[in-house]
């Protein structure tokens, strides 16, 4: 089997061997997103071809800015927080929140975004439904062509299909994603939303002329990371968290079987979504590096001067590598900002309110990104030490976990394989754990 992951820069693949979840070989070529990505996908495979011709192509893909996602809500602390979890679970960018009965101004902003999808949520199952219909009925009319995910109000659902289907709009029904106060159930509007971003959205990029792109495609790249960090979990036997640092953004997963208090009692509004995934927009490699320089004076975690200077002049120039040893000094702190920051983020309860994600029972915490798999020695430790030890940060550290580098970029490839071929999906992911 091929797996590929079509990403905006680069397109990876890894060849695999069904019968025993063994890595045959892994290619990487840049994204032909300005001719047509079919060219980067043929040749990943022409790469591969000595190494055995595939009996089939599973692909994920984040190219043309990924699933962009608008959450229209009911109340902005409680459904529209949920559907914002769930959406970034499903791996979207969540580009605009909105919460209440929608305005004209606000049905205005969100044409601005151009989202490619739209969930929309709002009230628990038997509760509120006003808002719910009101935002349908000014959706129905807006002139959006985003297809919408509906999981709200399980007794409103219908009659909220129906008004949006009445004006021709494209619409999955999904499961509530919060049927009750503290009980966030996302795995149906995750399904939806995955579904929409096939039937609805990849086709729609142009990022193809008809060359069975659209057909290879199974899921947003980030939803198949999640669901391969997800059979990670099953594999390692405990909890798991993953950092993934990129050049723009660093993503946060983890995985997590609640124990004790957090099993039984649901003290949050919202509720704990055990499976997860946060973006930070502003913890980038290079096209965020300014930011991150920011985020830190924020955290109060000193920079070196020539870190900062560096991380200007990345920004400025998203091409540039790091070649000396002052480069790499510089570059191995901006990576441990970002990743501290951004564990920080995720670790930390969404509002003063509630409690922090229980990340003290991890027992891997694995390190992805380019910064990481082409760092030399001492850099990935530094880093992921870093996030180990952070003591400061808000959350209690896990106690005593593995750490390592998922070096050859098989997350993605493990959460392709998971849904049609789970053996081979799990002996894949025994690759990873070090």
């Amino acid at each position: 089997m091929l797996c590929v992951d079509v990403g905006s820069t680069y397109t990876k693949a890894a060849l695999v061997d069904l019968d025993d979840g063994a890595l045959v070989a892994t290619a990487s070529q840049p994204t032909t997103i300005t001719t047509d990505v079919m060219d980067g996908v043929d040749a990943v495979r022409t790469e591969l071809a000595p190494h055995g011709i595939p009996t089939d192509t599973l692909v994920c893909s984040s190219a043309g800015g990924g699933l962009r996602l608008a959450v229209v809500g009911y109340e902005r602390e409680v459904t529209a927080e949920a559907g914002h979890r769930v959406g970034l679970s499903a791996g979207a960018k969540v580009v605009h929140v909105t919460a209440g009965p929608l305005t004209t101004d606000q049905v205005r902003e969100l044409r601005a975004v151009a989202p490619d999808l739209i969930l929309l949520v709002g009230g628990t199952d038997g509760g509120n439904a006003e808002v719910l219909r009101h935002n349908a009925d000014r959706l129905a009319k807006a002139r959006l062509k985003a297809p919408i995910v509906l999981a709200g109000n399980a007794d409103a659902a219908p009659d909220v299909s129906e008004r949006l289907r009445a004006t021709g709009r494209h619409v999955i029904r999904a499961d509530n994603v919060l049927p009750r106060i503290g009980a966030i159930e996302p795995e149906s509007a995750r399904a939806a939303i995955r579904e929409a971003f096939l039937r609805h959205v990849i086709g729609g990029k142009g990022l193809s002329r008809g060359r069975g792109f659209a057909e290879l495609v199974r899921a947003p790249t980030p939803d198949a990371v999640l669901r391969g960090v997800e059979v990670l979990a099953e594999v390692v036997g405990g909890d798991v968290l993953v950092l993934d640092i990129g050049g723009a953004t660093t993503d946060v997963y983890s995985v997590i079987t609640p124990q004790g208090e957090d099993a039984g009692i649901a003290r949050d509004v919202v509720g704990q979504l055990w499976h997860a995934r946060t973006v930070e927009a502003d913890l980038g490699m290079r096209w965020t590096a300014t930011s991150v320089v920011e985020a830190a004076a924020r955290e109060n975690l000193p920079l070196d001067p020539a870190t900062t200077r560096y991380a200007g002049e990345v920004a400025s120039q998203t091409d540039r590598l790091a070649v000396t040893p002052q480069d790499w000094a510089a570059e191995a702190e901006l990576a441990r900002t970002a990743a501290v920051v951004a564990v920080r983020r995720h670790g930390r309860p969404p509002h003063p309110s509630e409690r922090p994600r229980p990340l003290a029972d991890v027992r891997l915490v694995l390190g992805s990104g380019g910064v990481l798999r082409h760092s030399p020695d001492g850099v990935r430790e530094s880093v992921l030490a870093a996030v180990t030890t952070d003591h400061a940060g808000g959350w209690r550290v896990p106690e005593g976990a593995r750490t390592g580098v998922d070096t050859a970029y098989l997350l993605f490839a493990v959460g392709l394989l998971a849904p049609d071929h789970p053996d081979a999906a799990r002996a894949l992911a025994t690759k990873v754990i070090p």
